[in-house]
């Protein structure tokens, strides 16, 4: 009787072995994921995201299904990420919109940034360009600084809507270079982009990819990046820090789930996700996309989105953009 006894145990405790792998994660992922995109379909984000989904079903062999969830600036589908059970087949995108630009933008969120998210790895880093009409006399950065001094008021720059990183960017190129020019939000960046090129609005910060093939048709003028450094994608093209020092806004993201997603899981989650952004392919993919793969690991995105809040928030409160 002992020993059938532990035979039944010994065999209880082996089949018990797979649910507890599974629950834990450490076999992750053993069905299809399920990968919310916070932002409408077609658009340089959905490109991105579907790229990097199709490396990782690639890489796991199964298959990660992109579902744009789009609305209030991307807090509709982090809301959804943030809400999700924390089993690893509800994931998404995060990024300097939702975990950066909104708890201050803001006033009341569905979700708390830091305590509704599992925040993994990076995914990739976007620069915005600085374009102007081809009618501003000014090439150079400090050309238009100088335009814009002698005439104060006088010119306007578009976004793709108040409070996104293109906006910021022109607030910030306001402060540091001590001009006064009007900012003129969009609902995107396609009709910022059609008044751009029919010179009524003079000037535009806009994600790399969009404007950066208008300024190669000589529709618009490039003048600089907005990242730290010259974008390897455009490397004839200066940074506005160049003459700006500290000069850095641009679009970042990163693979998130919610909140208590277990270790293993994660681990595996952040494992896959760097061999997908260190993937040849799938980097010179993001390149003629006008982005960079961006590979940087749990603690270092989570330390960067604080820096960003915290960098942001000044310019945010600065600039009078609000979402009520």
């Amino acid at each position: 009787m002992p020993l059938l006894l532990n035979r039944r145990a010994l065999l209880g405790s082996t089949l018990a072995i797979p649910s507890l792998a599974s629950a834990q994660g450490s076999d992750w992922p053993n069905r299809p994921v399920r990968y919310i995109n916070p932002y409408p379909p077609g658009g340089p984000t959905d490109t991105l995201s579907r790229i990097y989904c199709a490396k990782l079903s690639e890489l796991t062999g199964q298959q990660f299904v992109v579902e744009n969830r789009a609305g209030a600036g991307g807090n509709v589908g982090a809301d959804v990420i943030a809400k999700a059970t924390p089993d690893g087949y509800t994931l998404g995108l995060g990024g300097i919109a939702s975990h950066a630009i909104a708890p201050t933008l803001y006033p009341t969120l569905p979700f708390d940034v830091v305590r509704d998210f599992t925040l993994v790895a990076g995914i990739w880093q976007l620069p915005n360009l600085l374009a102007v009409h081809p009618s501003i006399p000014a090439s150079t950065v400090p050309e238009l600084i100088a335009f814009l001094k002698a005439n104060p008021g006088k010119y306007s720059f578009g976004s793709a809507g108040s409070g996104t990183t293109l906006h910021l960017a022109g607030e910030m190129f306001k402060h540091l270079a001590q001009v006064d020019m009007q900012h003129i939000p969009y609902r995107g960046s396609a009709p910022a982009q059609v008044d751009l090129m029919a010179g009524r609005v003079a000037m535009m910060f806009d994600n790399m990819p969009g404007t950066l093939a208008l300024s190669r048709e000589g529709k618009v003028k490039p003048i600089a990046v907005t990242s730290l450094g010259r974008s390897p994608v455009a490397p004839e093209i200066p940074a506005i820090s160049e003459t700006l020092p500290g000069f850095d806004v641009i679009s970042w993201t990163c693979i998130t789930g919610p909140a208590g997603l277990p270790a293993p899981m994660v681990a595996r989650l952040a494992a896959f996700t760097k061999r997908a952004v260190e993937s040849a392919d799938l980097v010179q993919a993001y390149f003629n996309q006008g982005a960079v793969a961006w590979n940087i690991n749990q603690a270092g995105i989570n330390a960067y989105a604080h820096a960003q809040r915290e960098r942001l928030a000044p310019l945010i409160r600065a600039s009078g953009a609000r979402v009520d």
